[in-house]
């Protein structure tokens, strides 16, 4: 199952894994929150 969460009104895609009981959160959605990047992917390289 698949969710949406905001972070200073951004959207982070996430996912929740009941049988591990752990939240998934995307990395390129944080890392594009956090630096303010519009290209993320590039961060990542």
């Amino acid at each position: 199952m698949s969710y949406i969460k905001l972070f200073e009104s951004k959207k982070v895609r996430s996912h929740w894994d009941s049988y591990k009981e752990t939240w998934y959160f995307s990395e390129i959605d944080v890392i594009e929150i956090l630096t303010g990047s519009s290209i993320p992917k590039k961060i990542l390289e």
